[in-house]
């Protein structure tokens, strides 16, 4: 297992092409959709990740070297979003995302996004990440822990359930030909 250690997104210190293209990893079905090519959603996550205010609860991971190994976006009900302008194409990524994504109750610590760079996932890091937000809510007396996982994602999804998540709701939206559905999942502490 690699060593890694969690700090603030901070976008004048850490490679926003690298963030972005993780951001991008996430969802990349979507933004395939909306977007002509990878490049071109990864460019423009990259302009929009300094406007969002992503404040203390957007994470990069990084290994000894210093290198971003991932992401981790958590947050709780009591996180109020900037809202500023933005490429149109992002706004319908935060409407489908309105539609899909599990709702957030008050004592609960919602882990809205994870990705490990490719080239080091099934060495056990995104169990670790999952793990770690579980003991951290556990010690701030959360009373449960929601994620979700995308309908076409099985390998998520599972990689939950071993964990103890628990599916609690299904969420989907529909537009022509294009779905995005989400099972909604917790893992309770109490």
């Amino acid at each position: 297992m690699i060593d890694m250690r969690y700090e603030t997104f901070d976008p004048e210190k850490h490679d926003l092409l690298k963030v972005a293209k993780l951001v991008y990893d996430v969802d990349f079905r979507t933004f395939d959709m909306l977007f002509r090519n990878e490049e071109s959603a990864v460019k423009t996550i990259a302009r929009d990740l300094p406007k969002r205010g992503l404040g203390d609860y957007f994470k990069v991971m990084l290994d000894d070297d210093d290198q971003i190994i991932g992401v981790l976006m958590i947050y709780n009900s009591r996180v109020s979003h900037k809202f500023y302008l933005k490429s149109v194409r992002l706004l319908i990524v935060d409407l489908l995302d309105h539609f899909a994504l599990a709702d957030i109750e008050e004592d609960d610590l919602y882990l809205a996004e994870i990705a490990i760079d490719s080239s080091l996932r099934g060495q056990g890091i995104g169990r670790k990440v999952v793990c770690d937000v579980i003991n951290y809510a556990k010690s701030k007396n959360y009373k449960r822990v929601t994620i979700d996982a995308d309908f076409r994602n099985e390998g998520a999804r599972s990689l939950y359930e071993r964990i103890g998540f628990k599916e609690f709701n299904k969420k989907s939206v529909k537009i022509g030909k294009f779905e995005r559905g989400m099972h909604n999942m917790e893992f309770k502490l109490d």
